[in-house]
This record gives C-alpha cells, structure tokens and sequence, in this order.
C-alpha cells in the first residue's frame, strides 16, 4: 500500500458490450478464450484476445453462470436450475433447482477444486434472504449448502484447498468457510474482509497466487485487492460505475478480467464493457466442471 491509500492500476476495454448485466467471466484453457455471461440478456459469451472477437450464444433465459465442462461444452446456472450447453449450441437440462421459487434466478457461481459447480440465487426483487447457495456434484446431485442468503455472489478457494470464500452483497463483505475438498462440506463461517458501503457493494470475486483477493465493487467503479489479513494494496479503477465480478485468465494467468453493466445507467459510455488489467499478479484458472 502507498501512502495514499492502495496502488492504483490501470485498466483497458477489449469488448465495448455494453452488456445489461455482464457477469461471471471464467478463462477456457482448451480454447484459449474467456467465457463471460450477460444475465439479463441471457447471452453466453467467448472473447477471444487473439483475434478481439466475441461472440455470443442466447439461451432464451437469465444466465448467472457458464464455465468450461471437462466433458465438453459449458455447464450453465440459468434460471430454474442447471444446464449442458453443448458446443452446437443446443441447451440440455441437467437439474432444477427452485422450481417452487418462479420469482428468484441464479446469479453468480463458480467450480471448486474438483470441478463441483456453487451457484446462488438471488430474487427479482433482490428480497432479503429469498436466495441460497447450492452444490452441484459430478453425479447431478444438487446439495442445499446456504439458506438465508440475499444476493449470492464471489467464491474463491485457497490454493491448499482449506478455504472457501464467499460473498452475500448486502452483507458488506466476505465471508471465509473451513472447506473439505473430499466432500464439499463448508463449516465455521467468519468475516475476513469488510467493505464500507462508501466504497461500494462486494459482487464477485477472485483469488491470486499470493492467496489475496479480488473483490469487484458495484457502485464503486473498481476491483479491489485485499491481502489474507484483510487489507486494501491495490485496486483497478475503471469508467464503469456498477462493476461486477473478475477472473484471470490468459496464456500467463497473468491478465485479469473484469466485467460489468450497463443496467439503469445513461450517462455511463463504458458500462457493460469488458476489461482488463494486468495486475503484476498471477492467479488460477476456471477449474473445468466435472459435471457428467
């Protein structure tokens, strides 16, 4: 940290989307690209740096989730539970989840070390505690793990495998569970990291190889690094006021892409853009999904 506060980096737009509510960007080692989704929009994207295209896929409902599938094709959080996108494009169901809750859709999600899909839930209306956090096991089992949860976002796991981290919005901050990498299992939840509300909404979330990490900020217009015992060093700013989630990805690991929206805001050219930064940092890829 400088005397100033936490070093500044730097960001550029490498899609100008302008995506309604731009989301869970996963790196695809096999393909070389980056996987993001517009929730809203229900549009699965791939961003390729090498040539600067990006294409998308609409899947005719909110898409809070893609991430590469061991197996092939993505596996998908979509509204009403969980879902293969197969590389031609056809969506093949795989589990439900909330059937009985029509007012509430997945929001953001990510693998675990071995390939289990987490995937919360958020209402419409972003009701307190109408969401929960659920598990996705290779074998298309569908584990309850959190009730209560408001607007389910960032998860990161330590590179031992011990941790889980996890974001609930409203809560202001994240939280660190005991993880158990053999059976998925979350006990002792704490607070590591508290965000004032100054500063922005905690969204999504990654993790370096220095074990620090990286928190968007909606409302905040950055992305902010905190170190294991919960300090700021350093945040990337960016001309996006409602940023929402971040991932590294790259041929080094070494680029960090940010996402964003453009929902409810006029004034703002660059929201919904995708970003990146090159950070000085490396961090883990997408773990591909071991869903069968």
């Amino acid at each position: 940290m400088t005397a100033g506060g936490p070093r500044r980096l730097a960001a550029e737009v490498v899609v100008d989307a302008r995506a309604r509510l731009g989301e869970g960007p996963a790196w695809d080692a096999r393909s070389g690209e980056l996987i993001w989704v517009d929730i809203l929009a229900g549009r699965v994207h791939r961003f390729d740096p090498a040539s600067g295209a990006d294409r998308f896929v609409e899947v005719g409902r909110h898409v809070g989730v893609a991430v590469p599938r061991a197996a092939g094709g993505l596996l998908l959080a979509v509204r009403g539970g969980f879902a293969v996108l197969g590389d031609d494009g056809t969506l093949a169901p795989v589990a439900d989840v909330e059937a009985d809750r029509p007012g509430n859709r997945m929001n953001d999600g990510k693998c675990d070390p071995r390939g289990r899909l987490w995937a919360g839930t958020v209402a419409d209306d972003e009701r307190p505690g109408a969401g929960a956090l659920y598990r996705l096991d290779p074998d298309r089992s569908v584990h309850r793990m959190l009730g209560g949860v408001s607007i389910s976002n960032g998860l990161a796991w330590s590179a031992d495998g011990a941790t889980m981290y996890y974001v609930d919005s409203p809560s202001q901050g994240v939280d660190a569970f005991d993880y158990d990498p053999g059976s998925g299992a979350i006990a002792r939840r704490r607070r590591v990291v508290s965000i004032p509300r100054r500063d922005g909404t905690p969204d999504g979330m990654a993790i370096d190889d220095d074990g620090c990490l990286w928190v968007a900020l909606w409302g905040g217009g950055r992305v902010r690094r905190h170190t294991p015992d919960g300090r700021p060093d350093a945040q990337v700013e960016l001309p996006a006021s409602q940023v929402t989630s971040c991932a590294f990805g790259g041929p080094d690991r070494g680029d960090l892409y940010v996402t964003s929206a453009a929902r409810g805001l006029a004034g703002e050219p660059l929201a919904g853009a995708l970003f990146r930064c090159r950070p000085g940092v490396r961090g883990p890829l997408a773990v591909p999904a071991q869903v069968r």
